[in-house]
C-alpha cells in the first residue's frame, strides 16, 4: 500500500504516527531527497514485500511498477494538480487486483472552486481510456492560454520549433481534408448563431455541447438536445435558439439537395442544386410552402429552385419557421 504525504520534513513522523495506529504493520518511507543507495534499497524492499506500506511523496508519479500495490492513500488531496493526481492513481491497479485509490484532506477544510473541480473530476473520470477527458477537463480548469504567447501552459520549446510547425500543419490539413469530405451547404446567415458565456460558462462543456449540436441529424436529435440543455441549463437564449436550429436545417439541405442559404435584410433564400431541381414535384412543394407561411415564396432561376421566406412581415423568427418548411418538406418526400 502507498500512503502519500507530499511533505518532506513530515514524512518521518508521518511514518512514526501511523506505526503507532497500526503496529502490526511494516512500515517505511521514500522520498526525492535521499541518496541513491537509500531510495533505492528502501523501494526494492518495498517490492519485494519486506514492507507493508510505503509512506511517499510525489516521487511515486512516474516510473514505478509495482503490481503488487492495490491501495493508495493520498493525504491533503486538494493541494495536487489534476494531471499529477491521475498518474498518482496510476500507481495502483496495474495487476489483477482489484484496486482502491483513497483521495483524503481535512474534514472541516473548505475546498476552494477550482480544488473541488479538479477532486470531482478524477473521481468521476475512472474507465479505461479516461487520460483525454482528464486532459480537457484539466484545460478547462486552468485555461488555455494564447496559442504563441507566454501564457500558454505548454511552451513550442517543449518539442522544438520545427516539431510544432510539423504538428500545426499535419493538424490543418486533417481538418480540410475531414471538410473536403463533407457534403458542405455554402450557408451565409447574418442571426447570432452561439452559446453565450452567461448560458454556459464551462468550456469544456460548450465545446463538447457545440460537437453534438453540429451531429443534429434529425427531427428527434433536435427536440432531444432541446430538452436536455433545458433540463441541465434552464431556458436556452435566442442565440442558441438559432445555432440548433441552422443545425437542423442545415441537416435538411444536405438531404434535399440544397446547395446554398442567403440571408439578406429582406428574405433568406434556399437554393436547390440543379440535379436536385429536376427531381422535386415543383406543384407539392408550393403547396407545402403556403400551408406553413404566405410569406414562403418559391422562385425558379437558371434551372434552379430557390425557396424564398420573405421577413418584413413576418410574425415569428425567420429561421424557427425555415425549421418548420423543412420538417413538413421532408415528411412529405416531394424528391
Amino acid at each position: 500500500m502507498f500512503f502519500l504525504s507530499n511533505r518532506v520534513d513530515f514524512i518521518e513522523r508521518k511514518t512514526a504516527l501511523l506505526q503507532q495506529l497500526v503496529p502490526d504493520a511494516k512500515i517505511t518511507f521514500a522520498h526525492g531527497q535521499m541518496s541513491k543507495e537509500q531510495l533505492e534499497n528502501t523501494m526494492m524492499s518495498f517490492l519485494n514485500k519486506s514492507y507493508d506500506v510505503l509512506v511517499c511523496t510525489t516521487i511515486i508519479e512516474t516510473g514505478i511498477d509495482i503490481a503488487n500495490a492495490n491501495t493508495l492513500l493520498i493525504s491533503d488531496a486538494d493541494k495536487l494538480g489534476l494531471s499529477q493526481l491521475y498518474q498518482l492513481r496510476g500507481r495502483v491497479g496495474r495487476s489483477d487486483k482489484i484496486a482502491y485509490a483513497y483521495l483524503m484532506y481535512p474534514k472541516r477544510k473548505v475546498l476552494s472552486e477550482v480544488a473541488n473541480k479538479r477532486l470531482m473530476a478524477i473521481k468521476e473520470f475512472t474507465e479505461l481510456g479516461a487520460g483525454f477527458r482528464i486532459a480537457k477537463q484539466d484545460l478547462a480548469i486552468r485555461g488555455s492560454g494564447d496559442l504563441l504567447g507566454a501564457q500558454q501552459y505548454g511552451f513550442i520549446d517543449s518539442v522544438g520549433f520545427e516539431m510544432y510547425n510539423q504538428l500545426l500543419k499535419q493538424a490543418v490539413t486533417d481538418v480540410k481534408t475531414e471538410q473536403s469530405d463533407e457534403n458542405e451547404v455554402d450557408i451565409r446567415i447574418i442571426s447570432d448563431a452561439y452559446i453565450p458565456e452567461t448560458y454556459i460558462d464551462n468550456e469544456s462543456i460548450k465545446i463538447d455541447m457545440y460537437k453534438r449540436i453540429k451531429l443534429i441529424n434529425s427531427e428527434k436529435d433536435i427536440t432531444e438536445l432541446e430538452d436536455e440543455l433545458i433540463d441541465r441549463f434552464g431556458d436556452y437564449p435566442q442565440a442558441v435558439q438559432n445555432l440548433l436550429n441552422i443545425a437542423f436545417i442545415k441537416s435538411c439541405c444536405q438531404d434535399l439537395g440544397i446547395i446554398k442559404i442567403l440571408d439578406t435584410k429582406t428574405s433568406i433564400e434556399f437554393f436547390y442544386s440543379k440535379l436536385a431541381s429536376l427531381n422535386v414535384d415543383g406543384e407539392r412543394l408550393f403547396i407545402i410552402a403556403n400551408e406553413v407561411s404566405k410569406n414562403v415564396k418559391l422562385k425558379y432561376l437558371n434551372n434552379q429552385i430557390i425557396i424564398a421566406i420573405e421577413k418584413p412581415r413576418l410574425q415569428e423568427n425567420y429561421l424557427l419557421l425555415a425549421k418548420k418548411l423543412f420538417v413538413k418538406i421532408i415528411h412529405s418526400r416531394i424528391m
